[in-house]
Protein backbone atom coordinates (compact mmCIF):
# COMPACT_ATOMS: atom_id res chain seq x y z
CA UNK A 1 0.00 0.00 0.00
CA UNK A 2 1.51 3.38 -0.96
CA UNK A 3 2.54 5.81 1.75
CA UNK A 4 0.18 8.80 1.83
CA UNK A 5 3.12 11.11 2.38
CA UNK A 6 5.10 9.84 -0.61
CA UNK A 7 5.45 12.15 -3.63
CA UNK A 8 3.12 9.96 -5.67
CA UNK A 9 0.37 10.50 -3.15
CA UNK A 10 1.17 13.98 -1.82
CA UNK A 11 -2.17 15.30 -2.98
CA UNK A 12 -4.56 15.50 0.02
CA UNK A 13 -7.19 12.79 0.31
CA UNK A 14 -10.80 13.17 1.36
CA UNK A 15 -10.12 10.67 4.15
CA UNK A 16 -7.41 12.93 5.58
CA UNK A 17 -9.68 15.99 5.34
CA UNK A 18 -12.52 14.09 7.04
CA UNK A 19 -10.20 13.07 9.87
CA UNK A 20 -8.93 16.62 10.39
CA UNK A 21 -12.48 18.01 10.34
CA UNK A 22 -13.65 15.27 12.76
CA UNK A 23 -16.46 14.25 10.43
CA UNK A 24 -17.26 11.19 8.37
CA UNK A 25 -16.11 10.67 4.80
CA UNK A 26 -19.75 10.80 3.69
CA UNK A 27 -20.07 14.28 5.25
CA UNK A 28 -17.07 15.52 3.27
CA UNK A 29 -18.60 13.98 0.14
CA UNK A 30 -21.89 15.79 0.80
CA UNK A 31 -20.08 19.11 1.12
CA UNK A 32 -18.03 18.48 -2.00
CA UNK A 33 -21.12 17.61 -4.04
CA UNK A 34 -23.41 20.33 -2.67
CA UNK A 35 -25.81 17.89 -1.04
CA UNK A 36 -28.05 18.77 1.92
CA UNK A 37 -27.85 17.24 5.40
CA UNK A 38 -24.80 19.17 6.65
CA UNK A 39 -24.97 22.02 9.16
CA UNK A 40 -23.73 25.45 8.05
CA UNK A 41 -20.87 25.38 10.58
CA UNK A 42 -19.67 21.93 9.50
CA UNK A 43 -19.99 22.83 5.82
CA UNK A 44 -17.91 25.97 6.35
CA UNK A 45 -15.25 24.03 8.30
CA UNK A 46 -14.92 21.38 5.60
CA UNK A 47 -14.85 24.00 2.82
CA UNK A 48 -12.01 25.81 4.55
CA UNK A 49 -10.04 22.60 4.99
CA UNK A 50 -10.57 21.65 1.34
CA UNK A 51 -9.26 25.04 0.27
CA UNK A 52 -6.38 25.16 2.77
CA UNK A 53 -5.19 21.68 1.83
CA UNK A 54 -5.17 22.58 -1.86
CA UNK A 55 -7.61 19.81 -2.69
CA UNK A 56 -9.06 20.03 -6.19
CA UNK A 57 -10.74 17.42 -8.31
CA UNK A 58 -8.77 16.39 -11.34
CA UNK A 59 -9.35 14.06 -14.24
CA UNK A 60 -12.65 12.45 -15.21
CA UNK A 61 -15.51 12.28 -12.75
CA UNK A 62 -17.94 9.47 -13.53
CA UNK A 63 -20.72 11.44 -11.83
CA UNK A 64 -20.11 14.53 -13.93
CA UNK A 65 -21.99 14.93 -17.17
CA UNK A 66 -20.66 16.52 -20.34
CA UNK A 67 -22.28 19.88 -19.63
CA UNK A 68 -21.27 23.54 -19.77
CA UNK A 69 -23.47 25.96 -17.84
CA UNK A 70 -24.05 29.51 -19.07
CA UNK A 71 -25.47 32.10 -16.68
CA UNK A 72 -27.17 35.27 -17.95
CA UNK A 73 -29.25 38.06 -16.47
CA UNK A 74 -32.11 38.16 -18.97
CA UNK A 75 -32.91 35.60 -21.65
CA UNK A 76 -35.03 38.16 -23.53
CA UNK A 77 -32.09 40.44 -24.30
CA UNK A 78 -30.34 40.31 -27.66
CA UNK A 79 -27.03 40.32 -25.77
CA UNK A 80 -27.95 37.06 -24.03
CA UNK A 81 -29.08 35.45 -27.28
CA UNK A 82 -25.73 36.21 -28.92
CA UNK A 83 -23.83 34.81 -25.92
CA UNK A 84 -25.92 31.63 -26.01
CA UNK A 85 -25.23 31.18 -29.72
CA UNK A 86 -21.49 31.37 -29.07
CA UNK A 87 -21.46 28.92 -26.15
CA UNK A 88 -23.77 26.51 -27.97
CA UNK A 89 -21.47 26.36 -30.97
CA UNK A 90 -18.46 25.28 -28.89
CA UNK A 91 -20.39 22.80 -26.77
CA UNK A 92 -21.84 21.23 -29.93
CA UNK A 93 -18.39 20.98 -31.52
CA UNK A 94 -17.12 19.17 -28.42
CA UNK A 95 -20.10 16.84 -28.04
CA UNK A 96 -21.23 18.59 -24.86
CA UNK A 97 -24.58 19.88 -23.60
CA UNK A 98 -25.43 23.50 -22.82
CA UNK A 99 -27.29 24.22 -19.56
CA UNK A 100 -28.86 27.64 -18.98
CA UNK A 101 -29.36 29.59 -15.75
CA UNK A 102 -31.20 32.92 -15.78
CA UNK A 103 -30.69 34.87 -12.55
CA UNK A 104 -32.48 38.11 -13.38
CA UNK A 105 -30.02 40.45 -11.63
CA UNK A 106 -26.29 40.85 -12.08
CA UNK A 107 -26.02 41.20 -8.27
CA UNK A 108 -28.02 38.02 -7.75
CA UNK A 109 -25.37 35.26 -7.76
CA UNK A 110 -25.97 33.68 -4.36
CA UNK A 111 -25.73 30.53 -2.28
CA UNK A 112 -28.77 28.95 -3.95
CA UNK A 113 -27.20 29.05 -7.40
CA UNK A 114 -23.84 27.84 -6.08
CA UNK A 115 -25.52 24.89 -4.34
CA UNK A 116 -27.26 24.00 -7.59
CA UNK A 117 -24.00 24.15 -9.57
CA UNK A 118 -22.27 21.84 -7.09
CA UNK A 119 -25.07 19.33 -7.56
CA UNK A 120 -25.21 19.65 -11.37
CA UNK A 121 -21.42 19.29 -11.66
CA UNK A 122 -20.90 21.11 -14.99
CA UNK A 123 -17.52 20.83 -16.66
CA UNK A 124 -17.30 24.63 -16.74
CA UNK A 125 -19.35 27.81 -16.28
CA UNK A 126 -19.58 30.80 -18.62
CA UNK A 127 -20.86 33.70 -16.56
CA UNK A 128 -22.27 37.13 -17.37
CA UNK A 129 -21.62 38.36 -13.84
CA UNK A 130 -18.34 39.07 -12.11
CA UNK A 131 -19.89 39.39 -8.62
CA UNK A 132 -18.86 36.02 -7.19
CA UNK A 133 -17.71 36.11 -3.57
CA UNK A 134 -14.34 34.73 -2.56
CA UNK A 135 -16.17 31.83 -0.90
CA UNK A 136 -18.07 31.00 -4.10
CA UNK A 137 -14.89 31.15 -6.17
CA UNK A 138 -13.14 28.88 -3.67
CA UNK A 139 -15.99 26.37 -3.77
CA UNK A 140 -15.95 26.20 -7.57
CA UNK A 141 -12.16 25.97 -7.71
CA UNK A 142 -12.12 23.09 -5.22
CA UNK A 143 -14.52 21.15 -7.47
CA UNK A 144 -12.44 21.97 -10.55
CA UNK A 145 -15.34 23.91 -12.10
CA UNK A 146 -13.59 26.73 -14.00
CA UNK A 147 -15.50 29.98 -14.49
CA UNK A 148 -14.98 32.53 -17.25
CA UNK A 149 -16.81 35.87 -17.27
CA UNK A 150 -18.02 37.29 -20.61
CA UNK A 151 -18.21 41.07 -21.07
CA UNK A 152 -17.64 41.66 -17.33
CA UNK A 153 -19.88 44.24 -15.69
CA UNK A 154 -17.25 45.22 -13.16
CA UNK A 155 -13.58 44.51 -12.65
CA UNK A 156 -13.31 40.77 -11.95
CA UNK A 157 -10.88 39.63 -9.23
CA UNK A 158 -7.40 38.67 -10.36
CA UNK A 159 -8.16 34.95 -10.00
CA UNK A 160 -11.16 35.08 -12.37
CA UNK A 161 -10.78 34.60 -16.11
CA UNK A 162 -12.63 37.08 -18.32
CA UNK A 163 -13.23 37.77 -22.01
CA UNK A 164 -14.26 41.29 -22.95
CA UNK A 165 -14.03 43.78 -25.81
CA UNK A 166 -12.30 47.08 -26.50
CA UNK A 167 -15.13 49.28 -25.20
CA UNK A 168 -13.10 52.50 -24.95
CA UNK A 169 -11.84 52.15 -28.53
CA UNK A 170 -15.42 51.54 -29.67
CA UNK A 171 -16.61 54.76 -28.03
CA UNK A 172 -13.78 56.64 -29.72
CA UNK A 173 -14.56 55.17 -33.15
CA UNK A 174 -18.28 56.02 -32.92
CA UNK A 175 -17.61 59.63 -31.97
CA UNK A 176 -14.81 60.14 -34.49
CA UNK A 177 -17.16 58.99 -37.25
CA UNK A 178 -19.69 61.67 -36.31
CA UNK A 179 -16.99 64.33 -36.01
CA UNK A 180 -15.73 63.41 -39.49
CA UNK A 181 -19.25 63.97 -40.83
CA UNK A 182 -19.15 67.52 -39.45
CA UNK A 183 -21.12 67.10 -36.21
CA UNK A 184 -19.96 69.20 -33.29
CA UNK A 185 -23.00 68.94 -31.00
CA UNK A 186 -22.92 65.24 -30.19
CA UNK A 187 -24.88 63.75 -27.30
CA UNK A 188 -24.24 60.49 -25.45
CA UNK A 189 -26.69 58.05 -23.89
CA UNK A 190 -24.70 56.00 -21.39
CA UNK A 191 -25.44 52.64 -19.84
CA UNK A 192 -25.53 52.12 -16.06
CA UNK A 193 -22.60 53.95 -14.51
CA UNK A 194 -21.77 51.07 -12.16
CA UNK A 195 -20.82 48.94 -15.16
CA UNK A 196 -17.22 49.17 -16.32
CA UNK A 197 -18.18 48.74 -20.00
CA UNK A 198 -20.53 51.76 -19.76
CA UNK A 199 -17.86 53.94 -18.24
CA UNK A 200 -15.31 52.83 -20.85
CA UNK A 201 -17.61 53.63 -23.79
CA UNK A 202 -18.44 57.05 -22.34
CA UNK A 203 -14.76 57.74 -21.70
CA UNK A 204 -14.06 56.93 -25.36
CA UNK A 205 -16.74 59.42 -26.42
CA UNK A 206 -15.24 62.12 -24.20
CA UNK A 207 -11.71 61.38 -25.42
CA UNK A 208 -12.72 61.76 -29.06
CA UNK A 209 -14.40 65.10 -28.30
CA UNK A 210 -11.27 66.31 -26.50
CA UNK A 211 -9.11 65.17 -29.41
CA UNK A 212 -11.24 67.34 -31.71
CA UNK A 213 -11.02 70.33 -29.35
CA UNK A 214 -14.72 70.17 -28.40
CA UNK A 215 -15.56 70.76 -24.75
CA UNK A 216 -17.58 68.05 -23.02
CA UNK A 217 -21.10 69.31 -22.22
CA UNK A 218 -22.81 67.42 -19.35
CA UNK A 219 -26.19 68.68 -20.64
CA UNK A 220 -25.71 66.44 -23.67
CA UNK A 221 -25.45 63.23 -21.65
CA UNK A 222 -28.09 60.87 -20.29
CA UNK A 223 -27.88 57.62 -18.31
CA UNK A 224 -30.17 54.61 -18.50
CA UNK A 225 -30.32 50.83 -18.48
CA UNK A 226 -29.50 48.97 -21.68
CA UNK A 227 -33.10 48.92 -22.85
CA UNK A 228 -35.11 50.47 -25.68
CA UNK A 229 -37.47 52.28 -23.29
CA UNK A 230 -34.49 53.94 -21.57
CA UNK A 231 -33.15 55.04 -24.93
CA UNK A 232 -36.49 56.58 -25.83
CA UNK A 233 -36.72 58.52 -22.55
CA UNK A 234 -33.17 59.80 -22.93
CA UNK A 235 -33.72 60.61 -26.61
CA UNK A 236 -36.88 62.62 -25.90
CA UNK A 237 -35.06 64.75 -23.34
CA UNK A 238 -31.99 65.36 -25.49
CA UNK A 239 -33.93 66.02 -28.69
CA UNK A 240 -36.25 68.45 -26.88
CA UNK A 241 -33.39 70.74 -25.83
CA UNK A 242 -33.57 74.27 -27.28
CA UNK A 243 -30.23 73.68 -28.97
CA UNK A 244 -30.70 69.97 -29.60
CA UNK A 245 -27.82 67.70 -30.63
CA UNK A 246 -27.37 66.84 -34.29
CA UNK A 247 -26.06 63.37 -33.40
CA UNK A 248 -26.39 60.87 -30.56
CA UNK A 249 -24.03 58.05 -29.54
CA UNK A 250 -25.86 55.31 -27.60
CA UNK A 251 -24.22 52.78 -25.28
CA UNK A 252 -25.93 49.86 -27.02
CA UNK A 253 -28.15 49.16 -30.00
CA UNK A 254 -31.38 48.83 -28.03
CA UNK A 255 -30.89 52.30 -26.57
CA UNK A 256 -30.18 53.58 -30.07
CA UNK A 257 -33.46 52.08 -31.31
CA UNK A 258 -35.16 53.86 -28.43
CA UNK A 259 -33.68 57.11 -29.77
CA UNK A 260 -35.29 56.18 -33.11
CA UNK A 261 -38.66 56.01 -31.30
CA UNK A 262 -38.06 59.39 -29.64
CA UNK A 263 -37.13 61.03 -32.93
CA UNK A 264 -40.27 59.68 -34.62
CA UNK A 265 -42.46 60.93 -31.77
CA UNK A 266 -40.92 64.40 -32.12
CA UNK A 267 -41.28 64.46 -35.90
CA UNK A 268 -37.54 64.21 -36.58
CA UNK A 269 -35.96 62.13 -39.35
CA UNK A 270 -32.92 59.86 -39.10
CA UNK A 271 -30.34 60.75 -40.37
CA UNK A 272 -31.59 64.02 -41.93
CA UNK A 273 -32.34 65.70 -38.58
CA UNK A 274 -30.30 63.57 -36.18
CA UNK A 275 -27.64 60.92 -36.71
CA UNK A 276 -27.59 57.90 -34.39
CA UNK A 277 -24.83 55.38 -33.57
CA UNK A 278 -25.29 52.26 -31.45
CA UNK A 279 -23.01 49.67 -29.90
CA UNK A 280 -23.04 45.82 -30.10
CA UNK A 281 -24.36 45.14 -33.64
CA UNK A 282 -27.14 42.78 -32.59
CA UNK A 283 -29.57 41.64 -35.28
CA UNK A 284 -32.24 44.36 -34.77
CA UNK A 285 -29.58 46.94 -35.73
CA UNK A 286 -29.63 45.60 -39.28
CA UNK A 287 -33.42 45.29 -39.37
CA UNK A 288 -33.98 48.91 -38.25
CA UNK A 289 -35.17 51.53 -40.74
CA UNK A 290 -32.80 53.05 -41.56
CA UNK A 291 -30.28 50.31 -40.70
CA UNK A 292 -28.28 51.38 -37.66
CA UNK A 293 -24.67 52.50 -37.82
CA UNK A 294 -22.99 50.83 -34.84
CA UNK A 295 -19.86 49.53 -33.17
CA UNK A 296 -19.68 45.77 -33.50
CA UNK A 297 -18.87 43.98 -30.28
CA UNK A 298 -18.05 40.37 -31.25
CA UNK A 299 -20.40 38.82 -28.71
CA UNK A 300 -20.59 35.35 -30.25
CA UNK A 301 -16.82 35.21 -30.66
CA UNK A 302 -16.37 36.38 -27.07
CA UNK A 303 -18.66 33.60 -25.83
CA UNK A 304 -16.86 31.05 -28.00
CA UNK A 305 -13.47 32.14 -26.67
CA UNK A 306 -14.76 32.08 -23.08
CA UNK A 307 -16.06 28.53 -23.51
CA UNK A 308 -12.82 27.30 -25.08
CA UNK A 309 -10.82 28.93 -22.28
CA UNK A 310 -13.00 27.39 -19.57
CA UNK A 311 -12.60 23.91 -21.05
CA UNK A 312 -8.82 24.36 -21.33
CA UNK A 313 -8.68 25.53 -17.73
CA UNK A 314 -10.52 22.40 -16.64
CA UNK A 315 -7.86 20.14 -18.13
CA UNK A 316 -5.01 22.31 -16.85
CA UNK A 317 -4.04 23.53 -20.34
CA UNK A 318 -4.69 27.19 -19.49
CA UNK A 319 -4.60 29.52 -16.49
CA UNK A 320 -7.14 32.19 -15.56
CA UNK A 321 -6.41 35.09 -17.88
CA UNK A 322 -7.94 38.25 -19.36
CA UNK A 323 -8.70 38.48 -23.07
CA UNK A 324 -10.00 41.49 -25.02
CA UNK A 325 -11.35 41.09 -28.54
CA UNK A 326 -11.37 44.06 -30.89
CA UNK A 327 -14.51 46.04 -31.66
CA UNK A 328 -15.09 47.27 -35.22
CA UNK A 329 -17.07 50.11 -36.71
CA UNK A 330 -20.03 49.27 -38.97
CA UNK A 331 -21.35 52.18 -41.05
CA UNK A 332 -24.93 51.91 -42.29
CA UNK A 333 -27.62 54.51 -43.03
CA UNK A 334 -28.39 56.15 -39.68
CA UNK A 335 -25.60 58.73 -39.92
CA UNK A 336 -25.03 61.62 -42.31
CA UNK A 337 -23.57 65.11 -42.32
CA UNK A 338 -25.66 67.60 -40.31
CA UNK A 339 -28.16 69.57 -42.35
CA UNK A 340 -26.47 72.29 -44.40
CA UNK A 341 -22.94 71.14 -43.58
CA UNK A 342 -20.61 69.03 -45.76
CA UNK A 343 -18.68 66.16 -44.20
CA UNK A 344 -15.20 67.03 -42.99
Amino acid sequence: MPDRTSPASARPTLEAIAQEASVSLSTVSKVLNGRPGVSAATRDRVERLLHRSGYARRGLDPERGGMVEVVVENIQSEWSIEILRGVERITRENGLVLALSVLGDHHGVGDEWIAGVLQRKPLAVVLQFSHLTATHRRQLRTRNIPVVVVDPAGDPPADMAAVGATNWAGGVAATRHLLALGHTRIACVSGPTELMCSRARTAGYQSALAEAGIAFDPALTAVGRFGQADGERAGRRLLSLPDRPTAIVAANDMQALGVYDAAAALGLRIPEDVSVVGFDDVRPALWARPPLTTVRQPLQEMAEEATRLALRMRTGEAEATRIELATSFVERSSTAAPAGRPAA
